[in-house]
């Protein structure tokens, strides 16, 4: 029974050792034979390989981007089951002929699957040889070969343009051969129009320029509604807001300071605009007491210092020294008097002599807006001149474009001008003490008063 046992043991071991061999013999001249479960870790790669010559070969652009893609092992494991065909650009492709961008496109290492298919396009699973190109004159349904990205490519043979795969045109065949594949070197990459697709719309991604955050909205306390942003503006435009929502008490609204043509900044420059025009008056004459009442107070020079850089245009109607000696005691005791008197002289707008004069000969009257709200100013023609306010409170254009820059304009006049509603009555005037300007200003004129204003 034992020698039974043992002739069995031995047939079947015989059967096992004729059927390795009858596999062996099927398999191709360059195949192995490989575990079930670990073929891809158990690959071996000899020296004479096409992926170690293509290392080692001239072409170290590709070489280098093969590692970065990591793409060795999966090349081994195709190496290990077939032949394989490798069209290598020239270096000069990949390093200055390649678009920067998209260079940086694929070496991002969240584009690492595209890397992975622009490579394995240019490798086809089968060894194609030169003499295995197709002729000058064949069906191009045969000249298409599958790649290891599965995608196809199109061999051309031409008379003119000679051997082209794809868009790039071979420029030397079978520069590397080996047992297990063959290079062909070609002028040029080939790009999938998978990874030109990821490409353009990655490049459209970052063209569009992020949302910054934003705080909380800001409240207008004026209106209690939403504050907008303000749109830039060219240079030289007047503000979008009006002048009286830029004025004290409340905060500016309006862009300080205003973009300007000129000016080392670029911008209005309004605490030299006003010191200017104050310094003309001092040198003009006769408007001593006006200038003086500008350098004392501070609130408004300074106010009006601000509009101007704003943005805003001005025009003041300044009374002359005998204009303001006729002020009483009566006009000018209410606290605040003196203010609302200065701002019924301000125009927000930019007048001079010529618009004034021909605005009252078209029109007749002509109502201007002014600072102290809600009162205007009324205008009109009288004796070939223009003739400011109404009945005996009113005043002549006596001296013209004392001052002009475009900004501020200064016209002077032969009277102070007053409200309707805060006229004195002549009867009462007459009983009342005039009193000089010196009420309210040193009566001698402080030419170097200048310099107490000029602290905005």
């Amino acid at each position: 029974m034992d020698s039974h046992v043992y002739g069995v043991a031995k047939m079947i071991c015989t059967i096992y050792l004729i059927s390795i061999i009858g596999i062996s013999a099927a398999l191709p001249e360059n195949s192995t034979l490989k575990p079930n479960s670990t073929s891809s870790n158990s690959t071996q790669i000899n020296s004479n390989s096409v992926l170690v010559a293509l290392l080692d070969s001239h072409y170290t652009e590709l070489a280098e981007l093969v590692e970065k893609a990591l793409l060795l092992q999966t090349l081994e494991d195709a190496v290990g089951k077939h032949n394989i065909t490798i069209f290598a650009p020239r270096n000069e492709a990949l390093e200055r002929d390649l678009d920067p961008e998209f260079k940086r496109f694929l070496l991002e290492p969240r584009n690492l699957k595209s890397l992975q298919t622009l490579l394995m396009f240019h490798i086809i699973p089968k060894r194609i040889g030169s003499n295995e190109w197709p002729q000058e004159i064949s069906d191009e349904s045969n000249n298409r070969h599958l790649t290891l990205a599965r995608d196809t490519l199109h061999f051309t043979n031409t008379k003119h343009s000679g051997k082209k795969v794809g868009l790039a045109k071979v420029i030397h065949l079978d520069a590397v051969i080996r047992p297990d594949g063959v290079i062909h070197g070609i002028e040029r990459l080939l790009v999938p129009r998978s990874v030109q697709e990821d490409f353009n719309r990655r490049r459209s991604l970052r063209s569009i320029s992020a949302v910054l955050p934003q705080g909380a909205p800001e409240v207008d306390p004026r209106t209690n509604r939403l504050k907008k942003p303000a749109s830039p503006s060219p240079a030289g435009s007047p503000p979008v807001l009006p002048i009286y929502s830029a004025m004290a008490p409340g905060p500016s609204l309006a862009p300080a300071p205003a973009p300007g043509p000129g000016g080392p900044h670029h911008h209005f420059d309004g605490e030299s605009q006003v010191k200017d025009f104050i310094q003309t008056l001092l040198h003009y004459g006769g408007y001593n007491e006006m200038a003086d009442i500008l350098v004392n107070l501070t609130s408004l020079a300074t106010e009006m210092g601000r509009l101007v850089s704003e943005g805003y245009v001005i025009t003041v109607l300044a009374p002359n020294d005998e204009a303001m000696a006729k002020l009483t005691t009566d006009q000018l005791s209410e606290p605040g008097a003196p203010e609302r008197i200065m701002y019924y002289h301000i125009i927000p707008e930019y007048q001079t002599e010529e618009s004034m004069y021909n605005s009252v000969r078209r029109f007749g009257k002509v109502k201007y807006d002014t600072l102290h709200l809600p009162h205007k100013v009324m205008a009109q023609e009288a004796d070939g001149s223009v003739k400011f306010g109404e009945g005996d409170e009113s005043a002549y254009l006596f001296d013209p474009d004392i001052y002009t820059d475009g900004r501020i304009s200064v016209q002077g006049i032969d009277g102070v001008l007053f409200p309707a509603q805060e006229q004195v009555p002549k009867s009462q005037s007459t009983k009342t003490k005039t009193v000089q300007s010196s009420k309210i200003v040193a009566t001698k004129p402080r030419r170097g008063a200048s310099l107490f204003f000029f602290h905005f």
